[in-house]
Formats: structure tokens, sequence, C-alpha cells
């Protein structure tokens, strides 16, 4: 133990001469300044925590936290899942299917319930296929020709009115505040104006402007449209020359001198020559066509 103690002393430099005579007379003292020596040159490395500290952090994997699924957040997508396919359900079933018409085009076709339609040119309807069993119920704008299927009521609504039946043949005419609704099969019912008229089959009656003008008999079994020609009774020219343009590829222009005459009578739609003399001579109207398509009339008086 006293040997061990004057070894500790002297490694600390605090043996004294006398205590550092007798550690000399020990043999090993060699081998302790040896080691002495050696033991000078070491270094206590140096420490940085900070640094430790972040590449320990770096090497440690993010432990990811289960969340417990959300019954709200669930219900949410399940809605709004059944409130798409509502929407679609709804759009499909409420999608309207349209015919049009084009200049000099007829078009003949069949109703869901086998109702069938002849389409005069220029003319559009519109109705609900999907919907069709509970609601026969279609929109014209223009003329067209009807062969009801017996049945649950049946509506042709246009903006001058409305025509109700329930299995007949019969004709409806709705352009610029003209209407004509002409029976040739069973019995019509025709709403205008707070206004409710039966028209029986033979019969026809003629608005316009929202005023009954003409309630008598058909002079012809079936529209005589159907045999390519327009026939018109106490018409405006306006509206039969829009008539015209209908049939025709052609732009009707009109001189300022023509008065607004009220035309009576027929023009054929196979021929426009012959068209413009039926209705321009019994009115002393002179026309004038050009290599475009465009028709000019004036009084016969005119320049």
């Amino acid at each position: 133990m006293e040997k061990d103690y004057l070894l500790h002393k002297w490694l600390n430099n605090e043996a004294t001469p006398e205590e550092l005579e007798q550690l000399k007379t020990d043999p090993e003292y060699a081998s302790y300044i040896q080691i002495a020596n050696a033991s000078t040159g070491f270094e206590i490395p140096k420490m940085d925590s900070d640094a430790n500290f972040e590449a320990i952090l770096n090497k440690t994997k993010p432990v990811h936290q289960l969340h417990k699924p959300n019954i709200f957040s669930m219900v949410w997508k399940v809605a709004a899942v059944f409130a798409i396919l509502l929407a679609g359900y709804y759009y499909t079933t409420t999608l309207d299917t349209s015919v049009k018409t084009e200049i000099a085009q007829t078009e003949t076709f069949s109703l869901p319930d086998n109702s069938e339609v002849v389409l005069n040119a220029g003319s559009k309807i519109t109705y609900n296929k999907k919907n069709w069993a509970n609601s026969r119920e279609l929109s014209l704008d223009g003329e067209a020709y009807f062969k009801v299927a017996k049945g649950n009521k049946f509506s042709v609504k246009t903006v001058e009115g409305t025509v109700s039946v329930l299995g007949t043949q019969f004709n409806v005419f709705a352009r610029d505040s003209f209407f004509e609704v002409a029976c040739y099969e069973g019995l019509v019912s025709v709403a205008f104006n707070d206004t409710l008229l039966k028209v029986p089959a033979g019969s026809k009656v003629q608005i316009e402007n929202g005023k009954l003008v003409i309630n008598e008999a058909a002079e012809n079994p079936s529209p005589v449209w159907l045999a390519n020609e327009s026939v018109f009774e106490n018409a405006p020219l306006s509206l039969v020359l829009q008539e015209l343009e209908r049939q025709y590829p052609i732009k009707v222009t009109v001189g300022k001198v023509v008065p607004e005459h009220r035309f009576s009578g027929t023009f054929t739609h196979t021929n426009l020559e012959l068209a413009l003399k039926a209705i321009c001579e019994p009115l002393h109207l002179n026309y004038k066509t050009n290599k475009n398509g465009t028709v000019f009339i004036n009084a016969k008086n005119s320049e």
C-alpha cells in the first residue's frame, strides 16, 4: 500500500525528495519512468454534445401515430357519394329530348307512346322521354301535325297557348303571336289568355295577338303542308314571307313602300317561282331574285 501511495504522489508531482529517493530504490522504477513519458502525449477527445444529439435525431425513425377512424367523417363521405348519385339520376331523368327541322325540311317521328308527329320546316319540339308515361306533355315552336295515341291527357304547349287532347288528330301552328289549331279527328281543347275553347273534328280556330279571329270549319281533311303547300287565311304578309323563307333557302327583303297586306291563299313548297307568283300577284307586288338567294319585293308602282 505504501508503494502505491508513493507512486500516486510521484505521478501527481507531489512526492517529497525523500519519498522520491525511496521510490528509486524500487526495481520497477525504470518501468514507471517509461509509462509516465508515454502517457504525456495522450489527449482527451473533445465532446460536441450538440452535434452528437443532432446525429442521434437523424438516425431515429419517426413513429407515425395511428388515428382512429372518425365516424362523422365517414358519414359525410357516404352522404357526398349519395348526393352525387342522386344528382346524376335527377339529371338523366329530367333531360329533355328535342327534335328540330331546318329550312325546307320536315321530320316524321314517334313519341314514346307511339303517337305520331310530323314537324314542319323551321320548327322545334321538346319533350321529356323518361317522364312521358306520367306526363304526355311537349313544347312546340312552329308547326306540327299530331296523331295522338289514346291514353291520358296529351298537351302541346306553345308561347301563344296550350292544346290538350286524350286521343285525336290535329294540327298546331304557333309563330309570332299567330296561333292556329285545326282538329281532324276527336276533340281538342285550346287554352289561351284565360280562355278555353273546345274544337271538334272538322273545325279550326285562329288566334292573333291573344284574340280569337276565326272559329269555323276546316277546309281540308288534313293539313295541306303535308302535301308540300302552305295555306293562310287573312294572315299578315310578314308571317307569310317568313314561312316562305322556311320552305326555301332564300332571304326576303321588302321595300319600304310595301304596305302590311293581309294574305289568303296557298303557295307550293316545290317551286320558288310559282310560290312567289302565288303570293305577290294577288297583292299587286313585284319581286326579283338575284343569284345569291335574295328576293326583293316592292309595290308595283315603286321604282
